[in-house]
């Protein structure tokens, strides 16, 4: 019993960051409440935190600290796929002028590893780090359509299907449905499947055994993002820009 002791007081630490981050800061009693957890507790492990540097206190309230800036960006920079994919994600957001993305994923989740926002973007609640069911968005199901049918069952299995807007896919079946069809034409879309008025077009970028270790898409509201141009030539545009990926991947 006593070896399990320092696992759930780093569970409790890292459930209070999550939660700080969700609240965007919050002083003790609001996170006790919300962890459903004493106060002393809550309060011991802010302290540390504090005096770690992962945290700073102002007016009564803690937030997260910038040291988990470091931490993130060697997190991210960590993946080749990054480093390689970053421009053409730039040229991406130039040349449509709205917001382009790059997704890995990680645990079962999409992870937003960069996002480019081209002139004429709307604004957007995703950013770097920001986590995501996969089967919400073009990049996610464009991930799972290539993948193993064992390994997709597996992160349905674990986080299941939650439901976002509705249009969010919550159907198993209606999702492997929809997989085959974005393994049979090379890329996926997302119709206000996460976020209400935004369509989104994203291809896979895959490695020499045509398994999806990212993705990447052109976002935009449904009113832009329409008729030939979501149906054909964002998707040519995306799928150009994978193949790019691809090639320096292989060869870098």
């Amino acid at each position: 019993m006593t070896d399990q002791v320092p696992v759930k007081a780093a569970k409790t630490s890292f459930e209070i960051i999550t939660k700080l981050r969700e609240l965007e800061g919050a002083g003790v009693s609001e996170l006790a409440s919300e962890l459903d957890k004493p106060t002393s507790t809550i309060h011991d492990h802010l302290r540390t935190l504090e005096a770690e540097e992962y945290l700073v206190k102002s007016d009564g309230d803690y937030y997260v600290g910038t040291r988990f800036l470091g931490i993130g960006e060697q997190a991210r920079s960590r993946q080749k796929v990054y480093t390689i994919a970053r421009q053409e994600v730039d040229e991406l957001a130039d040349e449509t002028g709205e917001h382009t993305n790059l997704m890995i994923e990680e645990h079962g989740r999409g992870v937003f590893l960069y996002k480019s926002r081209g002139p004429d973007a709307v604004q957007l609640d995703t950013h770097a780090g920001m986590r995501v069911p996969l089967q919400t968005t073009a990049m996610g199901k464009s991930i799972l359509a290539f993948r193993s049918r064992e390994e997709v069952d597996g992160i349905i299995d674990r986080h299941g299907l939650p439901q976002i807007t509705e249009k969010t896919i919550t159907d198993r079946g209606e999702l492997y449905d929809e997989l085959d069809e974005i393994a049979e034409r090379g890329y996926a879309y997302d119709d206000e499947e996460r976020v209400k008025g935004m369509r989104c077009v994203a291809a896979p970028i895959t490695d020499d055994d045509g398994r999806a270790i990212a993705a990447m898409s052109v976002s935009g509201p449904k009113s832009r993002l329409r008729g030939q141009e979501f149906r054909e030539e964002v998707p040519d545009l995306i799928l150009s820009s994978a193949n790019v990926i691809e090639v320096n991947l292989t060869y870098s």
